[in-house]
């Protein structure tokens, strides 16, 4: 007996839509794991420039090169562990009022999936790294991707070293810029890479603590351990270090190409919107008016000024 047409017509009908179906269900996984790599997170891998742009050879073409390819080296490597940290802390996630809404916490792309694309991007990030610049870098990043699994596995629950894990990261961001380019990084280099990054991530510690009230515990560990008081002394500390060593590290600057006739005032003036963007950062997480202060970037329109300011000021100098 043959189907009668009307029948037909439905089963094609059921099979467009399935197939519709199935194809839009394959472009939200695509698109949960593209948002799970957090690509706006990657405004943070600006810091592989430092280095050689303070170093005045941004400007050659090797160099620039390079630097470019250590950006990208870090977008993937830090995306692949956003993957693998929200597989693993997906639990956590669902009942956080802001990371629920991650793919992985939502259900978007699931955890098994999250783990092995986070494993084929650390992957390629390990690999593209030798061809950027050998076994320097390929060094610095390995060493950034153990300390991140470490934060995921272990750290993240330890008070203090949380702070220290996650301000590594940005500190190895640096590092990376200097070694990838064979730029020698001096000790307040260092030292102002270092406090600064403590000084946002204590900053974005203080924000959540402030924000998830009495419950911030349940949401993150160690906010049942930390106290305001605590909070608020670190940054204070790392905000005094920051800007201090960054003074010195400007003044070092000058002195060292004051034979080579830059413009060195320029290079001095700079730690003008280093202090005032500091204080701004401080009065603002201080009051609880932000989150996480490395977002104020994105729109806050003082900061990007004074951002814009030192920029002019240090380019002024080196290439001027």
């Amino acid at each position: 007996m043959e189907p009668e047409e009307g029948d037909v017509q439905g089963e094609l009908i059921a099979l467009e839509h399935n197939d519709r179906g199935a194809s839009k269900d394959s472009s939200g996984v695509v698109l949960g794991v593209v948002t799970g790599m957090r690509p706006r997170q990657w405004a943070k891998n600006a810091l592989v420039f430092v280095a050689p742009a303070s170093a005045g050879v941004l400007n050659h073409r090797g160099v620039l090169l390079t630097t470019v390819g250590t950006f990208g080296v870090f977008c993937a490597a830090a995306s692949g562990m956003y993957l693998v940290n929200d597989a693993t802390d997906v639990e956590a996630d669902r009942r956080h009022p802001d990371k629920r809404h991650r793919p992985v916490a939502r259900g978007a792309v699931s955890p098994s999936l999250a783990r092995f694309a986070g494993a084929v991007l650390i992957v390629i990030a390990m690999t593209s790294s030798w061809f950027v610049a050998r076994w320097p870098l390929v060094l610095v990043v390995g060493i950034y991707i153990i300390i991140s699994a470490a934060y995921t596995l272990w750290l993240q629950r330890e008070p203090v070293i949380e702070l220290a894990a996650v301000s590594s990261g940005f500190l190895i961001r640096a590092i990376a810029g200097g070694v990838a380019t064979h730029v020698p990084l001096s000790s307040w280099f260092l030292a102002v890479a270092s406090f600064g990054a403590l000084f946002v991530v204590t900053g974005k510690r203080m924000g959540e603590y402030v924000r998830l009230g009495e419950r911030r515990g349940e949401h993150r560990e160690v906010l049942g351990i930390y106290t305001a008081s605590f909070l608020g002394s670190t940054l204070t500390l790392t905000a005094s270090v920051t800007v201090t060593a960054y003074c010195l590290w400007a003044f070092e600057k000058a002195g060292l190409l004051s034979h080579v006739g830059h413009h060195l005032v320029w290079i001095q003036l700079s730690v003008v919107p280093v202090i005032l963007g500091t204080l701004h950062t401080l009065r603002l997480v201080d009051a609880g008016l932000v989150d996480a202060p490395e977002d104020l970037f994105f729109h806050d329109h003082l900061l990007q000024a004074l951002g814009v300011l030192w920029i002019a000021l240090f380019s002024i100098g080196l290439y001027g």
